[in-house]
């Protein structure tokens, strides 16, 4: 018998179970490597540079200044502004449209002649292109002359307003709104096909309305779904830069920059890489907060209701 032969049969039972282990993982270390290239590894060049005074106008002046870059950020008006319009529009837009997409997906819940047209239709806004949208609201939908929303308010002399210099928040909001609603609606729409029919009609027997069995049962249920939406809203509508940048570019002013587009104001025309990069950096460790909070939530809201069920 050789020695090698003689080695494999003296290995353990763990270290045979740990080499299938790196064994199955194999095929996902490109992968993996891949990951870490494109994202990681830019993220530490950011955290670098946010630790460096550097401004391509002056290319002859980067210094290392340590967190000098962050105090910078917490005291500048104009990123608290934009940070505030991040909130201001992701709340508003996630809540709008969760509570639109709750009452269509309750619309599509029944059986009517051309529901599946109907259905087709509202997924449509989702489709689209985000700078598609934001030109077809700039344009179709808010100016001021030919624009369909003044042409429908001039009986009530709100006519020729020019929504998007007047009320550039609400007119971004409002496009996201309509893109991201049929999102929401697809989500609650998949709560209410996996609920039990035989609760509802438990509760249809016990002579319960339909205001009341939808706050008694149909909300409860739906609490995870709704959940998993607001998060994943969140987090797509928090870095909201197209929209943006096609209908108001940030103005007048900064009125309506958020905190991409802030970043970009300042790392593309004002060339302040250093305190750019340190934008970035609170702005994403500032998301994972959120997020991970959010998750541990939803995935709290998970277990409970997989407890309940067993």
């Amino acid at each position: 018998m050789s020695a090698a032969a003689t080695a494999a049969r003296r290995r353990s039972p763990e270290a045979v179970e740990r080499a299938q282990g790196w064994a199955r993982r194999a095929p996902l270390l490109p992968a993996l490597v891949f990951t870490v290239l494109v994202t990681q590894l830019p993220f530490l060049f950011t955290v670098f540079y946010s630790l460096q005074s550097w401004n391509l106008l002056r290319p002859g002046s980067q210094s290392f200044v340590g967190l000098a870059n962050y105090a910078a950020v917490f005291t500048d008006a104009q990123f608290l502004t934009a940070a505030l319009n991040t909130v201001l529009i992701t709340s508003a837009c996630v809540l709008v449209a969760m509570a639109l997409g709750i009452g269509l997906a309750l619309l599509l819940d029944r059986r009517f002649l051309g529901r599946g047209v109907v259905r087709t239709l509202l997924i449509t806004p989702f489709l689209v292109l985000p700078v598609a949208t934001a030109l077809l609201w700039k344009n179709a939908m808010f100016d001021p002359v030919f624009g369909l929303i003044g042409f429908l308010l001039t009986p009530f002399g709100l006519g020729g307003v020019d929504w998007v210099s007047q009320y550039p928040v609400v007119s971004v909001v409002t496009a996201l709104v309509w893109q991201w609603t049929p999102f929401m609606m697809l989500l609650v729409l998949a709560g209410l096909q996996s609920q039990g029919r035989d609760v509802i009609e438990a509760g249809q027997v016990d002579g319960a309305g339909r205001w009341q069995m939808f706050v008694a049962i149909t909300l409860p249920h739906l609490r995870r779904y709704i959940e998993l939406g607001v998060l994943l809203g969140s987090i797509y509508v928090v870095n909201t830069f197209d929209t943006i940048y096609m209908m108001t570019q940030g103005g007048p002013g900064t009125a309506s920059a958020n905190l991409p587009f802030y970043i970009y104001q300042r790392t593309f025309l004002g060339f302040d890489i250093g305190q750019s990069a340190a934008m970035g950096v609170v702005v994403v460790v500032g998301t994972i907060v959120v997020a991970t909070l959010a998750l541990r939530l939803i995935f709290r809201s998970f277990m409970t209701a997989q407890e309940g069920i067993s």
